[in-house]
């Protein structure tokens, strides 16, 4: 007993007709024998394919060898024959004008008009160089960037992208210049005291958190009390220090020789 193997069914179809996949090509299907053109050179018309005849072979194109190039402008247009009547009809015009060209060069003339005469390849030439120019230009043009071609515009929005800002370290210098400008404030002052108070820094350090319990920050010139005077300050200062160590409070400064600020570190937790 004899098995029968089919060819596997592609995992794509050929292709789609109405809708539906074809999957399998039909016995009788005929491909034509023109239904594939291979085009070798393309051009934009019968003075671009004249050009390319001239540069192709380095001819002078103010010196051109009519018959030659028209021998083979001829040959040219005898394979385009299978192709579209209406593309072939620009490229005989132009093989009309080549053949006069030709022909006027080739029959003999009187020497009187032959001086008098302009050269039959004159206006030819003048047409050939013109549309070389404008190729050029086109050329260098088309190198340029184009945008949505080569270019394309993009965009993001400055609130978009997200900026850390990060603030600068406090060096003990700094908090020890910004200290002394508390000082120098507290020299300009004086008080007449009563009695003296006795200064806890721990009560300090108490006083300091609840101020900072309804402000994100606080200037730190502003928890220098002028009324105490330098024993206040050095309060103060240390309170602010042990704060710090304490990791309850930071010492910032939001940028170079920008204001000191002291801000809350505490968070107030929520029950589970």
């Amino acid at each position: 007993m004899s098995e029968t193997s089919s060819a596997p069914e592609p995992a794509e179809p050929y292709a789609r007709v109405k809708g539906s996949p074809l999957s399998q090509l039909p016995e009788d299907l005929y491909i034509p024998p023109d239904a594939l053109e291979i085009f070798l050179e393309a051009f934009e018309g019968p003075l671009d394919l004249l050009l390319y005849l001239i540069r192709k072979q380095n001819f002078d194109i103010l010196d051109i060898p009519i018959a030659e190039i028209t021998r083979q402008y001829i040959g040219y247009i005898e394979m385009m024959d299978s192709m579209r009547m209406e593309l072939a009809a620009e490229y005989l015009l132009m093989a009309a004008i080549l053949a006069e060209i030709k022909s006027r060069v080739l029959l003999p003339r009187p020497q009187e008009a032959e001086a008098e005469e302009e050269d039959p390849r004159a206006e030819l030439v003048r047409r050939l160089q013109e549309y070389e120019r404008f190729k050029v230009a086109a050329q260098r043009l088309d190198e340029f960037p184009r945008l949505e071609r080569d270019l394309f515009e993009t965009g993001a929005g400055a609130d978009d992208i997200p900026v850390p800002k990060i603030y600068p370290s406090i060096a003990m210098d700094d908090l020890l210049s910004a200290f002394e400008d508390v000082l120098k404030r507290l020299n300009h002052t004086s008080h007449h005291r009563i009695r003296r108070e006795a200064l806890s820094v721990r009560e300090r350090m108490s006083m300091i958190l609840e101020r900072l319990k309804g402000n994100a920050a606080l200037a730190f010139e502003t928890l220098f009390p002028q009324r105490e005077g330098r024993p206040g300050a050095v309060v103060s200062l240390l309170a602010v220090l042990e704060l710090s160590k304490e990791r309850l409070v930071e010492i910032v400064q939001e940028e170079p020789l920008g204001a000191v600020q002291v801000r809350s570190l505490t968070v107030v937790g929520g029950g589970d």
